[in-house]
């Protein structure tokens, strides 16, 4: 029997973050071709390293998504049967210094790529899906923040180029999730990157600053199974995506140390009083049953899961001296 995804096309933004990573290599397990696009810095820089590392088979462009004309240029080419977009800038903390940029990126953008679907659609007839990356903290502690005011601007469009024009297009209330491909700036990675380097003798201490809130945790490599299914439904659903289970910042802590077999973790442990957000949430987690009931999709990997093998390949980082390789995603 085919493959669901022979012969089809998939064009992903932002490929060269840990959500296109797991993403391209799904789809392309299935047979499916993958083009992808990155801004210029995501591919000279860190993340660059991770297009040859990671993505191999994939056309990766150089395309800002707010470039109207090379996106269109880009859809031209390659006709894809789906559309990912996965851009975005992703802190909440740097939408408060960069507004603009973010409403720009984050929404402004979004809606131009839903025009340009459409209008790809309309003319060549073809069935082309979209799915957009929502996130949690449109509803969460974060909701006044420009990240997520654009976040939830860009949830408006998908639903209204779905009821207005009939596109088949859906967005999705992503929760926390991470892999051992998380950037170094959040804070599950700055939990494993320190365990895993004070199991190794560099005790260079944490420091934390909200440790009792708590976050539902899953791994970037079970939500892109579902941003794939719900493009594939044969009615657009916008679900939320989650484990449903919640845990602290302290049982990360604990659960890291642990994998890296650090005794007493908190002898390693700073507190910094201006890390901590006033308007934390003290809980945010999914409810995953309309995503199982919608799309049969649940969480597959544990919290406990996710975290030993981010510290495992962080171990790995330091022990062989690479930052990326194709055999982190397998471990």
């Amino acid at each position: 029997m085919r493959s669901p995804g022979s012969h089809r096309t998939a064009l992903i933004t932002g490929i060269t973050g840990q959500d296109g990573i797991y993403l391209t290599r799904l789809l392309q397990d299935e047979g499916c071709t993958v083009v992808g696009t990155a801004s210029s810095p995501a591919i000279r820089g860190p993340a660059g390293r991770r297009v040859t590392a990671y993505l191999p088979r994939v056309a990766v462009v150089s395309c800002d998504v707010r470039d109207r004309t090379g996106m269109r240029r880009l859809l031209e080419a390659h006709r894809p049967d789906e559309v990912y977009n996965l851009a975005a800038l992703s802190s909440v903390a740097l939408s408060w210094a960069e507004p603009a940029l973010t409403l720009d990126v984050n929404a402004t953008a979004v809606a131009g790529l839903l025009d340009d679907v459409l209008a790809l659609r309309d003319r060549t007839g073809a069935d082309i899906r979209f799915f957009q990356a929502s996130s949690a903290e449109v509803h969460g502690s974060a909701s006044e923040s420009p990240y997520a005011q654009a976040k939830a601007l860009a949830e408006v469009s998908v639903v209204e180029y779905r009821e207005r024009h009939d596109l088949h297009a859906c967005f999705a209330t992503l929760h926390n999730h991470e892999s051992p491909l998380r950037d170094g700036r959040f804070l599950t990675r700055k939990v494993t990157r320190a365990a895993a380097r004070i199991a190794a003798g560099r005790p260079d201490p944490l420091t934390l600053g909200n440790l009792a809130v708590r976050r539902d945790w899953g791994h970037a490599r079970d939500y892109v199974v579902a941003m794939r299914a719900m493009l594939r439904t044969d009615a657009p659903i916008d679900l939320p995506i989650g484990t449903g289970v919640a845990h602290s910042v302290t049982e990360l802590v604990d659960v890291a140390f642990d994998a890296a077999g650090v005794e007493e973790p908190w002898a390693h442990v700073q507190h910094d009083e201006s890390l901590m957000r006033p308007r934390d949430a003290a809980l945010i987690v999914a409810d995953p049953e309309p995503a199982r009931q919608a799309i049969g999709w649940t969480a597959t990997t544990s919290f406990v899961e996710l975290v030993a093998q981010m510290v495992h390949v962080d171990q790995e980082r330091l022990r062989r001296g690479v930052e990326d390789d194709p055999a982190y995603l397998l471990r």
